[in-house]
Parts: structure tokens; sequence; C-alpha cells
């Protein structure tokens, strides 16, 4: 009885939640399909910057073949599968809207037939010893072996989404389902019918009727073909992604996210950020060893989600909580912009790495030295008091737009009367910093000036200062 209550208010509390989501959004929810006229239309991204993915509500993850495989080929990853089922459930039980656009169901099919083939062999051995011939994994029928593993993949998915009380639901696409109208239509009712009733679509491509996507790729009757053409898992969650207006895709994969040249090579070095300017500043390399579609590949298909209003991440799948540090908005994988005025501005990260050169700098100087910094940065705050006032009013622009909470809008703002005491409190530091002993500064913080606190913080303890 203890049990039954407990996941009764369980469900309740989980579907509070989603429903708090969805009551959330201004718009309310927002259905998958769209206008034939509007579909696939150019738009402009949801989330510029990785900070914001945290507001990501609908979500498409693919998850390549190197991530549900194991190295050595033989079978699936089920510990890296289950975590990111894991997560995937979390998102899902927060109120998001995730989609599953999965491999592997080859690979998990040519393993169940191998064993069943060797075991065929050694009983046709054991009859007639001349018989005997070797075995090669490789020459198993793709489309035999995607028959055999998908409803093994499936009832895995099933098993582990159970777990965390999800329920999820095996759609199979062919091509020629996204170049027909009604299908197309039929398909993605489909799928809006299955977000509505909270399950999580797990997409896969039907192998065992129609070969697999990367092996053709005929044009359809008329020359009708629609959006990106389909030749790989990748292209099809960008299509999906793009249909159904999603926030956020997510192409999981074996490698840390985009590099400038193939990462085994010398002066290989991860981009964190990949806009339409760096499109002719990269060369790939080889494609995946079991998979169908390479770097290239993913980043075509990102590209085309990005100018359909999807914001896109590709990651390494074998990651510890790859998708919700994404969301979470830290700085993992390349994340898909587009080359507006933010992206042009100095990153997070590399005023950072500024930050702290620049305090390294600092200890090695004297107090004579530092003094006389922080008087010089003390004097700026007040000789450009325009250029930063200017700065700070975009600041707040923007936090505004992101629907930061006023009191925190109140301790950003700067003002005129705000500057000048922060300048006052800087030189009170500067005369103080070599009279001290061991450089041990008490700086006293007026109740009424909060706001000098995090400007003094930084003066102060890269110069091995203390606050009180």
């Amino acid at each position: 009885m203890l049990c039954n209550s407990f996941h009764l208010a369980q469900s309740l509390r989980n579907g509070f939640s989603r429903n708090a989501w969805r009551a959330a959004s201004s718009h309310g929810p927002r259905q998958p399909l769209v206008s034939p006229e509007r579909r696939l239309e150019k738009a402009h991204p949801t989330f510029t910057e990785r900070s914001q993915l945290k507001y990501a509500r609908r979500l498409v993850v693919k998850l390549g073949s190197a991530v549900i495989t194991r190295e050595d080929n033989h079978g699936l990853a089920l510990g890296r599968l289950a975590s990111i089922v894991e997560q995937v459930a979390e998102c899902h039980l927060e109120g998001r809207e995730v989609m599953m656009v999965t491999s592997g169901a080859v690979a998990f099919g040519k393993q169940k037939l191998a064993q069943e083939l060797l075991m065929s062999l050694s009983m046709r051995e054991t009859l007639n010893p001349k018989d005997s011939k070797e075995f090669d994994g490789a020459t198993l029928e793709p489309r035999a072996a995607a028959a055999v593993g998908q409803s093994g993949l499936m009832s895995l998915y099933d098993a582990m989404f159970a777990q965390y009380g999800v329920k999820i639901a095996q759609v199979l696409v062919t091509k020629p389902d996204f170049y027909n109208e009604e299908t197309r239509n039929n398909l993605f009712c489909t799928l809006s019918e299955l977000i509505s009733l909270n399950i999580v679509p797990i997409i896969n491509t039907n192998d065992a009727v129609s070969p697999p996507m990367f092996i053709r790729d005929d044009e359809p009757a008329g020359g009708a073909r629609r959006g990106i053409p389909i030749k790989d898992n990748d292209s099809l969650s960008a299509m999906l992604a793009a249909e159904v207006q999603a926030d956020l895709l997510i192409l999981m994969s074996d490698v840390d996210g985009i590099y400038n040249k193939p990462p085994w090579e010398d002066g290989a070095k991860l981009m964190h950020t990949y806009t339409s300017d760096d499109t002719n500043t990269i060369e790939f390399g080889k494609k995946s060893k079991v998979g169908t579609g390479g770097m290239d590949s993913k980043v075509k298909a990102a590209t085309w989600a990005l100018d359909r209003g999807v914001s896109v991440v590709i990651c390494n799948g074998m990651q510890e909580k790859a998708i919700k540090t994404i969301i979470g908005g830290r700085k993992v994988g390349t994340f898909f912009t587009e080359a507006t005025e933010s992206a042009n501005t100095v990153p997070v990260e590399v005023m950072a790495e500024n930050a702290r050169t620049g305090s390294r700098q600092m200890q090695a100087l004297t107090a004579a030295q530092r003094a006389s910094a922080v008087n010089t940065l003390a004097d700026l705050l007040v000789s450009r008091e325009k250029f930063v006032l200017d700065a700070n009013a975009k600041d707040l622009a923007e936090a505004q737009k992101n629907g930061l909470a006023k009191p925190l809008l109140s301790r950003l703002s700067l003002n005129s009367a705000k500057l000048k005491n922060l300048s006052v409190g800087l030189k009170q530091i500067a005369e103080d910093s070599h009279k001290v002993r061991a450089n041990c500064i008490c700086c006293s913080v007026e109740k009424s000036a909060p706001n000098r606190v995090s400007l003094l913080a930084g003066i102060c303890l890269p110069g091995k200062m203390a606050i009180s």
C-alpha cells in the first residue's frame, strides 16, 4: 500500500511538473505541423548562446552507431546506453519534450546473427568436417541484421525507460515517407500525438524493407525532393528537428566535436563554436567505422537545421552526463550558432583566460606597482564613464530580454554615482596595499553599496589580498 501511494505521488508530481512547464510557455504547447508553404523555411535559431540552452523545451537527440556499440564492435555498450537513457528520462520528467533518433539496429542484429551462424557452423562441422568454412561477419545481409536487431534494440530501450516510468514508442521511417505529402503528414501527426501523450518517440530508419539510406540516393518521381537529402541518421534527425520545430538538436558521436582538421593530425583544435564563416576553414577525415555518415555529414545536417531555426550541438556521446551538461550551458562539444554580432564578441572563456593571465602578472608585481595599476583602473572608471554605462545598458537589455529577475537587474545596473563609489574604493585599496603586512587588506564594504564587493574581489584576490 505504501509503495503504491509512493508511485501515485510520484506520477502526480511528474504530471504537475510537465503541466507547469507547458503553462510557463507564453505560446502554449506548440504543434509540430506547419503549413506546407512555410515548411522548411529559413529562420533564426531559438538560442544564440549556450547559457540559453536551459530554456530548450523540445529536444531531438540523435545517437550514432559509434555511441551505442562497443569499441570492439561486438554488441551494445549497455552502460553508456543506460546513462543516455537516464538523462533523456530526466529531461522528460522535467517537462521537456524529447525525441530520439537511434542507430545500432544493424550492429545489434549482426551480433545476434553471428551467434546463430557460429552455432550452425559448429553443428555442420561436427556432422561433416570436410564441409567446414570460415565465418566472415562482414558478409551478413544488413537488411536481415536490421530486422533481427530492431526488435531487440527496442526491447532494451523499453526495459531501460521503464525504470523511470517513461513510455516509449517505435517509429520506423524510409526516404519515401518524406517525399510523399500524405505519408509525411501522417508521420508528423503521429509524432505530435505521441508527444501530447507524454511518450518518447524513438525513430529509426526501416532498413529491413529498403536499402540503407547511404547506399542509394534516388530522386523521387517528378523531382519533388524536399529539404535536405536523407542519406543517414544525421540528415534524418535534422529533417525531423526542423519539421517538429525543435528548440535543440544534439548529435552524439564518438568525437568531442568539430575540429579544424582530423583530430589525429597535428595542430587539430576543437572548435567550441561553429558559424557559417567557418565552413571553408575545416577539413574532414574518414567516417565512423560502424556508422553511415562522417563528420562532414554531421556538419551539413547541423548547418541545415540551424538555418531552419534549430540550435545544434555536436558532442561526444561517451562523455558522462553529456546531455544534461549541454542543457546546463556548459562548454561541451561544438555549438552551432549564427555569425551575428554576439558571435563576434569576446567569448567568456577567453575573458576568463585573460583574467587568469592578468592575475599571475599582478602577483609578480611589487606593492607599489600593484597600487599604481589599481589607481589607473580607478581613474579609468571615471574617465571612460560613458563607455562603461553604454556597455552596461546593452547588458541590461539582453538580461531583461532573457527574463532576468528585477532584483538581479537592479544589482547589475550601473550609474555615475556607483562608478564614482567604486573608484573611491579602488583608490583606498591602492593606498593601503603597501601599508598592511602580507598584503592583507580589510575592505569594509558599506551595506548600502553591495555592488562594490564583486569588483573589489576581482582586484584584491589576484594580488593575494584578503577581503573581509
